[in-house]
């Protein structure tokens, strides 16, 4: 893989920070973006806001390669930001911009999908060469659901649900895989290395944690959790990495 300079958004994200120390390792000349400053020997570091556009433009140019890791889940910010930054790409000739999605955005109406889907296509009608990697949950967010009813005496979860939480450091590998080839648009989908059960997953996270709470397992009626009961946000013909959860936990 060739060496290349690349631009991390999202730097100080829950991936970011996984796609950072990755892309130096690979011995690529990295950059990153950040709202403030973040000195560090081995990382350039550029305070810009991809909401507004400031600072984007000198963040970008010279760049061959962006890992668009950044993201804001509350409203229309994530297309704001996507088409900011490629418009500053396509002034700068950036040649591949790489921008991470989720497993399930066409499928699952759940509005955050919504807006990654239009960031999407925000990427698919530009003329700036692009590639698309949707990953599953990470094992961050599914131990997050659980950590929002720590003052609950039972856990809920959803009934007839499974989910393929991926490690980020997975993720952050494969991405900067992308950042040494060359666009394909949509790379395919990755996910973790086991679909397991919500309510397996919950008993895994209190049995870590010591806790006696009930697992309970809730139906939920709409078109959202129906498409998680389809398994549309999996990828189990894609596993990748080693992490079980329960592994996340520990190291966590």
């Amino acid at each position: 893989m060739s060496t290349r300079a690349v631009l991390v958004t999202g730097a100080t994200g829950t991936l970011g920070r996984e796609v950072l120390p990755a892309a130096v390792a690979a011995g690529h000349r990295v950059r990153a973006t950040s709202r403030h400053e973040h000195p560090d020997d081995e990382v350039r570091w550029h305070c810009c806001d991809l909401v507004t556009g400031r600072g984007v433009q000198a963040a970008v140019d010279g760049v061959d390669v962006i890992l668009h890791c950044a993201t804001q889940p509350i409203g229309d910010k994530d297309v704001v930001s996507t088409q900011n930054l490629l418009d500053a790409a396509r002034r700068a000739a950036v040649a591949h911009v790489v921008y991470v999605s989720i497993v399930g955005v066409d499928r699952i109406p759940l509005p955050y999908y919504k807006t990654k889907l239009r960031a999407e296509r925000v990427l698919a009608t530009s003329d700036v060469g692009h590639t698309v990697l949707r990953a599953t949950q990470f094992h961050d967010l599914i131990a997050a659901m659980f950590g929002a009813q720590r003052l609950s005496p039972l856990l809920f979860v959803l009934r007839g649900v499974s989910f393929q939480p991926i490690d980020t450091t997975d993720v952050a590998a494969r991405l900067v895989e992308l950042a040494g080839a060359e666009p394909s648009q949509r790379a395919p989908d990755i996910g973790g290395p086991e679909v397991r059960n919500h309510a397996d997953l919950a008993r895994a996270y209190l049995a870590e944690r010591g806790s006696r709470r009930w697992v309970a397992p809730l139906p939920a009626p709409g078109k959202i959790v129906a498409g998680y009961r389809a398994g549309a946000h999996l990828a189990p013909q894609n596993p990748v990495g080693s992490v079980r959860f329960e592994e996340y936990l520990r190291r966590s």
